[in-house]
């Protein structure tokens, strides 16, 4: 991933291990500031998934992976750590997964650090394999709409939603991006056009309530979106508003598509009525930054995902190719 500093273009990652220390662009800050976020221990890397300087499920496995490996170094109590990582934010599955990975390769003996290095560059290539294979559903002059944010910054490097757009842009394909705002968080507005602008990929913000009527327009070929959590039946959980998106777009005859990673996969949820969902403060609704925009003494609701039937799914982008919903059951064997 490029990204503009102010002594120049650096190609980084949205977070690595260096000299002991989990370092991670702070997304909290873009697109007004690229700034380091440096998390000394696990109550730092805790910090950094709750207070989203680090979000996107995969990304958020592979600061949790990190944490365990820096915690092991740091001689603290890796029951502990893994309790405290684990209670950050209940939806995103890669937490899990990832904490469970570390917790078997530290118990087999495996070096800690290397495991975690590892376990990092696995999601980078299963990413680069989902942009291969996404690629192929994309056209010359492909109109595309996206819901969040499923870039580098959420998945490290590539993405996952993103990853067939920057496939097809290095194939030399010209497509265009709808980018959903995404309230309350604004996660499209500040972070995928941030994205897309490094890449020199067009691309349009859209309020996230313009999206039904640009579909009906016949201005989307295809909508992308990436997943925190998959259950076995291909409901899925991402940024609230992604029903919404894929139910509009089965009435208006948009091919509906979901990119994820199978560590997004839960193994032991049937459906998606057993997926937690995450509540956060209802300040994340009523202000805008520092700015108050509902009248005072009125109380917001805020939950930060929603979940899709997968009857609204055409089909799951992995890194072992593109799955119909009731596939999954057996591509986790």
């Amino acid at each position: 991933m490029k990204v503009h500093f102010n002594d120049g273009i650096k190609d980084i990652r949205a977070l690595w291990y260096e000299n002991g220390i989990i370092k991670f662009l702070d997304q909290r800050k873009i697109p007004e500031k690229v700034e380091i976020f440096n998390a000394m221990d696990y109550n730092d890397v805790a910090f950094a998934i709750r207070e989203m300087v680090v979000r996107g499920a995969p990304a958020i496995g592979v600061s949790a992976a990190y944490g365990m490996a820096q915690a092991y170094n740091q001689k603290k109590d890796l029951k502990k750590v893994a309790e405290v990582l684990s209670s950050t934010r209940p939806t995103a599955h890669d937490l899990f997964y990832a904490i469970k990975y570390m917790q078997e390769k530290i118990e087999n003996g495996e070096d800690p650090l290397i495991a975690a290095g590892n376990y990092a560059e696995d999601i980078i290539e299963r990413s680069r394999k989902i942009g291969e294979y996404g690629n192929a559903l994309i056209k010359e002059g492909s109109k595309i709409m996206t819901h969040c944010n499923a870039g580098a910054l959420a998945v490290i490097d590539w993405g996952t939603a993103l990853a067939p757009m920057r496939y097809a842009k290095k194939e030399g394909k010209n497509i265009f991006v709808w980018v959903d705002e995404t309230r309350p968080r604004l996660q499209g507005a500040r972070l995928t056009s941030w994205e897309l602008k490094q890449e020199g990929i067009p691309h349009k913000i859209i309020a996230d309530n313009a999206s039904g009527f640009i579909m009906k327009q016949g201005e989307v070929d295809l909508i992308i979106v990436g997943a925190d959590r998959i259950a076995l039946n291909g409901d899925f959980a991402n940024k609230i508003g992604t029903y919404e998106k894929a139910v509009l777009a089965k009435e208006n005859a948009v091919p509906f598509y979901v990119a994820a990673p199978i560590s997004t996969i839960d193994r032991n949820i049937e459906n998606g009525s057993k997926i937690p969902i995450e509540e956060r403060s209802q300040n994340e609704v009523l202000y805008a930054g520092d700015c108050r925009i509902a009248p005072e003494g009125v109380e917001a609701y805020n939950p930060a995902f929603d979940v899709t039937p997968s009857k609204y799914v055409d089909g799951f982008i992995t890194e072992y190719g593109i799955i119909k919903p009731n596939e999954i059951k057996n591509l986790i064997k």
